[in-house]
């Protein structure tokens, strides 16, 4: 192994003192370069792009498009409290119960049906038939909060029941 000072001088022999620093430099000034080049694209992406001039432009565009964020979050809520409203006023559940209303005899089977259709609050209707080999008899009854002004059999009663058990309350 050669002797550090040796090393030195070999090295200087190749390249005098003043190449020396140019190299050093000219690495320096390609390195600073390098450094300004990055700092640019970051100060181009601060200032929202080509457009803004300075600081402040890049605020005002950001203030302005914060704005605007605000603006249709406040139409979503508005909509989606309409939205509530109306699907409240829709029909939430729909159950069926077959029966046979004729169980001593035989006729009919269990083709006769009661199905309610309820909105979250009751409201609704109750539709039921009775079916005969000669005839089908259709009934339907309103619903107002899970009753009716009119009499209700077992079946259109313990449809209007599975009806309110299947509804999600929230």
């Amino acid at each position: 192994m050669q002797n550090p000072k040796n090393m030195v001088h070999s090295f200087s022999m190749i390249f005098d003192t003043t190449q020396i620093v140019e190299i050093g430099l000219g690495i320096l000034a390609f390195l600073l370069l390098i450094w300004v080049i990055c700092l640019e694209i970051r100060i181009h992406r601060l200032l929202a792009g080509g457009g803004a001039k300075n600081l402040e432009d890049s605020l005002k565009h950001f203030r302005g498009e914060l704005k605007d964020v605000a603006d249709f979050r406040k139409s979503l809520e508005t909509y989606l409290i309409d939205v509530e409203k109306r699907l409240s006023r829709s029909i939430q559940s729909v159950q069926t119960i077959r029966f046979n209303p004729f169980k001593g005899t035989g006729s009919g089977g269990n083709q006769s049906f009661a199905t309610a259709l309820i909105d979250e609050k009751g409201d609704g209707a109750v539709l039921s038939t009775i079916y005969t080999r000669e005839h089908s008899s259709i009934f339907a009854k309103p619903l107002k909060k899970h009753a009716s002004e009119y009499e209700l059999t077992k079946e259109e009663k313990e449809a209007i029941a599975s009806a309110k058990k299947s509804i999600r309350h929230e």
